[in-house]
Order: structure tokens, then sequence, then C-alpha cells
């Protein structure tokens, strides 16, 4: 991301990207021997890797021959990828092409005049050399704040932030772990959630331009109010919970109500209860919490 950002200050704000049909799926085993041949000799490991891509998958009880693939998840997996794909650099580097590729994601960056003459020619090489289908359906050209690589995307002036699609996967995380239905304890509903943030913001802390996290933080703490509401069960155990948690006795009176959790989780008597820094004290984070510790 911080070479693709240095592209784009450079003036080069058009973004061919290339998007590989499951490329995991789809790497032809004969290429993949024959390049890892040309360096090593050793028959015991050839034919151990031979072994690896052929072991096959357990199809309804029955195992099936891989014929093409790599192991999806395997720990070889990543570094036969980048063994495959490298002729795909050496050939933009021939042709003095930008580019930046992550496995199977490969962003060019240039002028708008070459966009689209760069695009045809990429997608034809890789079908013709590598084997492999291009989906042209996600693959095309455009500016780089319309097109994401890596969950990330760059704004006119070159500053990184989360992608739209990268921000609405989080948001899909944050109601899944928040549903008041899992038979978690509440330790284990925080440690969970304290494991994915930590890990989603280890890997989008890169972003420079962090609103459009930040501005979620009163979504996601109305989730968490929204999950414990709904957790205490019945006004009886509401009262309870809220009065333990220091609510002045006069806004206890609003737990009798048939109003649904998610308005009641923005109420006053909820957010007396549940307060941002009684959140963060027991350790209900949001992302600016992690981003004033790091």
């Amino acid at each position: 991301m911080r070479a693709a950002q240095g592209y784009v200050r450079e003036g080069r704000e058009w973004v061919v990207d290339i998007d590989i049909a499951p490329f995991f799926d789809h790497v032809q085993h004969d290429i993949l021997m024959g390049r890892i041949g040309q360096v090593i000799r050793d028959k015991r490991v050839l034919g151990l890797l031979g072994k690896y891509l052929r072991r096959g998958a357990l199809v309804e009880g029955l195992v099936q021959a891989s014929v093409e693939g790599t192991p999806q998840g395997g720990p070889l997996s990543p570094l036969l990828a980048n063994i495959y794909l490298d002729p795909l650099a050496k050939e933009r580097e021939k042709r003095e092409h930008k580019f930046c590729r992550y496995a199977d994601d490969c962003n060019i960056y240039g002028s708008s005049e070459a966009a689209e003459r760069t695009l045809a020619s990429v997608q034809a090489w890789i079908e013709k050399h590598l084997r492999l289908r291009v989906n042209r359906d996600k693959s095309g050209k455009g500016k780089a704040g319309e097109r994401k690589f890596l969950g990330f995307r760059l704004q006119r002036q070159g500053q990184i932030e989360a992608a739209p699609e990268a921000i609405e996967r989080f948001k899909t995380k944050v109601r899944q772990m928040w549903r008041s239905c899992q038979s978690q304890s509440s330790e284990q509903l925080r440690q969970d959630w304290q494991r994915y943030l930590r890990g989603c913001w280890g890997y989008y802390r890169l972003a420079e331009e962090r609103k459009s996290i930040f501005r979620l933080e009163g979504w996601i703490r109305r989730h968490i109010r929204k999950c414990f509401w709904l957790r205490w069960h019945d006004a009886a155990g509401r009262e309870n919970a809220l009065r333990r948690l220091g609510v002045h006795p006069r806004l206890l009176r609003t737990v009798h109500t048939s109003r649904g959790a998610w308005f009641m989780a923005n109420t006053s008597v909820v957010c007396a209860g549940l307060k941002t820094a009684t959140l963060r004290r027991y350790g209900f984070w949001v992302p600016s919490d992690l981003a004033a510790r790091s």
C-alpha cells in the first residue's frame, strides 16, 4: 500500500485492477512444477511437492484427486503462489509498468490513456502464459479512489483509507458478534470481541484517513448496549442490572416498556448504565481505544 501510495502521489492516478478468478483453485501443476524444477533438482523434494499438490479433497466421503490448484489454507500455498506468479511481475518490469502485487491481487498504476490498453494486454498474457482465468466482471480500470486493493483504497491526495467494502464487512461482523442469543458469558463475548478488534485494528491502522472507521463507534456501542439489554431478559433483570451500574432510581421506571431493544439501547437509562467510560473500563473497546494505546 505504501508503494501504491507513492505511485499515486507521482501522478499515476489511474489503476488497472486485475482479479484472477479463484486463483488457488486453478494453479496448473505442470507449470508450477516446471518452474520449481528449474531451481530445485532434488527429486525427493519434487516428489513431496507433487504429493502435496495431488493429495485431493474429501467430497461426500470420497477422496477426489486434485489435477489443478493448491490446498487453500496450507502453509506452502502462499509460497507456491508467489513462485507461480513471479513471471507476471517479471513481465510487468520488462514493460516498465508501475505495479503492486500481493499474492493474486495485482494493481498497475499509470495514465488514463494507457489504462485500457494495459488491461487488455495483461488479461491476455495471464490467460495465455499462466493458463488462469481473469474475472472480467471484477477486473477493470479507474481512478485510484474508485478501486480497492487489499481492503484499502487511495484518495485523490494519496491518503490511505479503508475501502467501503471492508467497512461493510466490519459492520456485518459487529452485528454477528453482538447478537444476544449466543450461549456465551459476558466474559467470553468480551474476549472474542477484543481478539477480533485487535486483529482488525492491527491491519487497518495503516489507514491515514480514519473517519470512516471512527464514525462507527457510537453505532458499535449501541450494538453492545442492545446485546446487554436483551441478555438482562425482563424488566426485573434490567432494573437490577442498571441499579448495580449506578443508574438513578428515577430513570429505572423506563425499563418497563414495550419498546424494542435497538431503540432502548440509545435511551438515557441504558446509556447512563453503560456509559462510554464504563464500557471502556470493562474492556468493551472501540477502534479509537486501541488507537490511543498504539
